[in-house]
């Protein structure tokens, strides 16, 4: 009896413990001129159920507070955005007076050089270097092409094969950028750089506690990995003094405005990795699923290429004009209960922004 009494008392002291500790984070966080919403547990906030809903979590906060509420993610007290006038704002006036804030993992991660992690002129500077890798003529005469002969490479084998969508694709955009970045080194130093990039990835969207075994430790050192690779890589062009028309050729080359450090350099690469690596791969998966369960869109979508296609000899690639006429590939979905689909051509898309608090 005694026993059950001790186990009892144990039980209910927790319980006022717990509530204790809630309420008080929440209380921490109640500032004059903050949003509403939800702070969660001191330190882990709520992370665990961010990463576990994904999107889902969003919307719930969202339904209880409305497009602006605050919330403690990846251990930061953070201000969501929902509402795209404000996010298009908040974008538009980044180098303007306007700090943009990250978690402290993907900040530790990605670099101190990386484009969120500076501000002000350095911003001005790396954001300048980023867009000349991604202008539109180096779009046109090397990004399109480059991706049209890897896609036809990384598809061949998956004839008559049952593949797993989700690895397949996660692949498929890590070995499109770094293609891109690497054109001639990406085969030979993929399979060293590919697991410990999703390592990479995993740290950025964990706790910033460096202990073993857990992903922020195993992420950061899956950093020190990739950029000792990325050193020798930027090393072994400058010797070789071959001018690859790829985005490391770009970086390296002596008619490029902007000299960047070997730093700046690594920490810019992985920031194109990492940035592309999550949302083609996402994207790509959901686009196959969609396809696959609504025939009539697929077989629309194969009447426009394969129309672009007859034009053309097949080893001919994809080129830019091509791209501006694929209206059906480029137009919005939206699929309603009954079967059919509803197609906007140039509808936008809402980001959501996070705003930490100081």
């Amino acid at each position: 009896m005694a026993g059950l009494a001790v186990i009892l008392g144990v039980f209910w002291g927790l319980c006022v413990f717990s509530i204790a500790l809630l309420r008080w984070n929440e209380v921490r966080y109640r500032k004059k001129g903050l949003p509403p919403g939800t702070m969660g547990w001191p330190v882990f906030g709520e992370t665990t159920e961010f990463l576990k809903q994904g999107p889902a979590f969003m919307k719930n906060q969202r339904s209880r507070f409305g497009n602006f509420f605050k919330s403690h993610i990846l251990g930061c007290p953070t201000i969501v955005s929902m509402d795209p006038e404000l996010n298009r704002y908040i974008l538009v006036n980044e180098a303007k007076g306007l700090v943009p804030g990250y978690p402290q993992s993907m900040l530790d991660i990605l670099g101190k050089c990386n484009i969120a992690a500076v501000h002000g002129s350095a911003h001005k500077y790396m954001r300048g270097a980023l867009l000349a890798l991604i202008s539109p003529i180096m779009i046109k005469d090397q990004l399109l092409p480059k991706i049209d002969d890897f896609m036809r490479s990384h598809l061949h084998d998956w004839d008559n094969k049952i593949v797993d969508i989700q690895e397949k694709t996660k692949e498929m955009a890590f070995l499109s950028s770094l293609r891109q970045i690497a054109s001639n080194e990406a085969s030979s130093i993929s399979q060293a750089f590919m697991p410990e990039f999703f390592k990479l990835v995993l740290g950025t969207l964990s706790l910033p506690i460096n202990l073993p075994n857990t992903n922020y430790h195993r992420g950061l050192q899956a950093r020190q990995n990739i950029t000792s690779l990325l050193r020798k890589l930027i090393e072994e062009r400058r010797a070789s003094g071959e001018n690859l028309h790829d985005m490391l050729g770009v970086l390296v080359g002596k008619e490029n405005k902007y000299k960047l450090s070997d730093e700046e350099m690594i920490d810019l690469i992985i920031t194109i990795l990492y940035s592309g690596y999550e949302t083609v791969s996402t994207t790509s998966m959901i686009a196959v699923k969609y396809l696959h369960d609504h025939p009539k869109v697929l077989e629309e979508l194969r009447k426009e290429h394969m129309a672009i296609r007859a034009r053309k000899r097949p080893e001919d690639p994809i080129d830019y004009n091509d791209y501006k006429s694929m209206r059906f590939t480029r137009a919005d979905m939206s699929f309603p209960k009954d079967g059919g689909y509803m197609c906007t051509p140039g509808r936008s898309i809402t980001i959501h922004a996070f705003i930490p608090i100081h």
